[in-house]
């Protein structure tokens, strides 16, 4: 999380609480020409369109009023959706044992691929480790996260 990022979570996060949500991640990020600052909330059950309009309407002036972003920015409140992005500790601590998919920035050397589905075991400093399964057998891998772009959860469609 950057130190932007850190900044708008800890003033937005008591605001979107009282609400009854949970503050799942904040990502700003450039897009072209423009600033997005994305808001991800939760809760038990489904987040509607109302719910997300119900956040964006309480936390608009208190980012203006903060003024921490000095650009022109388009906000966005929403879902973090069935396959969450998983981008901090807790999230990870959350899905353990769980079904996600890794890609990297350049190919894994212990499975010569950039794109890898397995498990959560678990994860420390530098590194996730997952259970794989290659030609009907299971391993457990540690993937370094200075080479991880990205992990999100993996839902079942066929359920």
């Amino acid at each position: 999380m950057t130190s932007t990022e850190s900044k708008v979570e800890k003033i937005v996060k008591p605001v979107i609480e009282k609400l009854g949500y949970v503050l799942y991640d904040v990502i700003y990020e450039k897009e072209g020409k423009d600033n997005y600052l994305r808001i991800f909330i939760d809760k038990d059950g489904i987040i509607s369109i109302n719910d997300c309009e119900n956040v964006n309407n309480a936390i608009t002036d208190i980012l203006d009023e903060n003024d921490i972003i000095k650009n022109s920015y388009m906000l966005e409140v929403s879902s973090p959706g069935i396959e969450k992005r998983l981008r901090s500790d807790e999230h990870l601590e959350q899905n353990i044992d769980k079904k996600i998919e890794i890609h990297t920035f350049k190919n894994d050397e212990s499975t010569n691929s950039k794109i890898i589905l397995g498990f959560l075991k678990g994860f420390d400093n530098d590194y996730v480790k997952i259970d794989v399964t290659e030609n009907d057998k299971l391993r457990t891998i540690s993937i370094n996260k200075k080479n991880i772009s990205k992990i999100t959860t993996v839902y079942d469609w066929e359920v």
